[in-house]
């Protein structure tokens, strides 16, 4: 086979109109293709925390404030919506998930090696500009990504797949800060900078070789049809609804916004807020103290795919988002006592403790049972990751007149509004079938249905799109799912 031959091979075109056996993944299909993805996880959350170092270190070195440094949480989450119902979904849904990753790991690649010149000429408007790039590729993988760990295997562990998944996003978190904490700030500023080329260099280089291995791997392209045959056969029956009658999806997404939003939101001043409440505390030492909290939130994590194992994924997700609202609260009054001690920068441990599963959660809860419609949805929810771009300005500002106490009513705010999906998910009837249906399925843990696997949809009738028709295309299934 020639070089034209291996290239034809490996082409990045998915079919759409097949139902494939990929609906009904086992555990043991899905281990390879779910590892490989997982190390994205690691990538974006390395990324994320090397952002929130670099707020603090930018406001030193430039003499900015901590309204105008939240501008790089303003470039990089708003990308995110560009890519999650732009480009990265028109490749989601007109080539697949392999192209998808390789487009967005591409364009990370391209926004670290722009970082590099405008980290030379200390320009933070250009540097900007190239994480608002970083945030286009991390946005498209975001958009492939989430949805591909929920679906690649049996959807009863969709959550916790998903969580396990993140936590090694949190992993890439935790090392980030730590690394901040000796190559940025140990430093002087010159010396600093060079760093950062060093870092951005290396990242490149990173993401070049995974997006070749990438092109090079075999990895089940899930359709939308997959998604409809397994709609139909839990019953759950949300995919007959058009699109825009998707209200789940929709609360899913505000609720996304307003939880990235006030995650973000904590992450970016952290080290503002070490510094300033607590004793005797440097930007070295507070940067090695928000490592220590993303530890916490890693730690969760892996806590809550324990507990998802004895208790329903919703439940679980109603209280961590609880008790970070409980936690949130004397972060907030402590620092007004005027006291300096460590009380305060515990609850904000506490606090990331308990965020630890919302996010991916969110993701999960909210793709069940969207059937044909979980790729363009997915992408919905991911956008809704544009509250980090929000909700960070409005703290930094809030932290500039009033302090870093009183600054964290504006992410305690946005955590109660996020609340209230938890809240449905638990009490709404609507949302509580589509959910449970899907969790005690028994598709990818049973033996593979023959009937399923390979079958082609009938051709685009007049009228009708290629997922409508994904709808009624297993015998019977639409009927029971109309009769729900």
């Amino acid at each position: 086979m020639g070089l034209a031959g291996v290239f034809k091979a490996r082409s990045l075109k998915a079919p759409r109109n097949q139902t494939t056996k990929a609906a009904e993944l086992t555990l043991r299909e899905s281990v390879w293709p779910i590892c490989l993805v997982t190390v994205l996880f690691f990538l974006w959350g390395f990324s994320y925390g090397l952002l929130d170092t670099l707020n603090k270190h930018f406001q030193n070195v430039l003499h900015i404030d901590q309204a105008r440094s939240a501008g790089l949480q303003a470039a990089y989450f708003g990308a995110y919506p560009l890519a999650s119902i732009g480009h990265a979904a028109w490749i989601l849904r007109h080539y697949g998930y392999r192209a998808t990753f390789i487009w967005g790991l591409c364009l990370y690649a391209l926004g670290a090696v722009i970082s590099i010149p405008c980290i030379k000429a200390k320009s933070f408007a250009g540097f900007c500009m190239s994480i608002f790039i970083i945030g286009n590729g991390l946005g498209s993988l975001e958009t492939a990504a989430n949805p591909f760990i929920t679906i690649c295997g049996p959807p009863k562990y969709s959550e916790m797949r998903i969580n396990l998944s993140q936590a090694f996003n949190g992993i890439g978190t935790v090392i980030a800060p730590a690394l901040g904490s000796y190559v940025f700030f140990a430093f002087d500023d010159e010396k600093a900078l060079a760093n950062v080329q060093w870092v951005y260099t290396a990242i490149a280089v990173f993401v070049l070789i995974l997006a070749t291995l990438f092109f090079f791997s075999n990895i089940p392209e899930i359709t939308d049809a997959d998604m409809a045959y397994q709609v139909q056969e839990t019953h759950a029956a949300a995919d007959d609804l058009p699109f825009w009658k998707q209200y789940r999806l929709f609360h899913a997404a505000f609720a996304q916004f307003c939880y990235t939003g006030a995650q973000v939101a904590i992450a970016s001043f952290f080290i503002n807020y070490a510094v300033n409440t607590r004793p005797d505390t440097g930007d070295s030492l507070a940067a090695q103290l928000f490592s220590g909290a993303q530890a916490a939130f890693t730690v969760g994590r892996f806590v809550g795919v324990i507990v998802m194992k004895f208790f329903r994924p919703r439940k679980v997700f109603l209280a961590y988002l609880t008790c970070c609202i409980i936690f949130m609260i004397p972060a907030v009054a402590l620092p007004g006592t005027g006291q300096r001690s460590n009380a305060p920068v515990v609850m904000l441990f506490m606090v990331l403790f308990f965020e630890s599963i919302c996010f991916p959660t969110i993701v999960a809860l909210g793709m069940r049972g969207l059937g044909r419609h979980t790729k363009r949805g997915s992408g919905y929810i991911i956008a809704g990751v544009v509250g980090g771009a929000c909700v960070p300005p409005l703290t930094g500002v809030a932290n500039d007149r009033h302090g870093n106490g009183i600054g964290m009513v504006v992410p305690l705010i946005f955590l109660a509004a996020a609340s209230t999906y938890a809240i449905a998910c638990n009490t709404v009837p609507a949302y509580m079938r589509a959910i449970d249906s899907l969790a005690d399925a028994d598709i990818g843990l049973r033996g593979e249905n023959p009937d399923v696997a390979g079958k082609v949809l009938d051709e685009e009738k007049p009228g009708h799109t290629v997922e409508e028709d994904a709808a009624v295309s297993v015998p019977g299934a639409a009927a029971q799912g109309r009769g729900v």
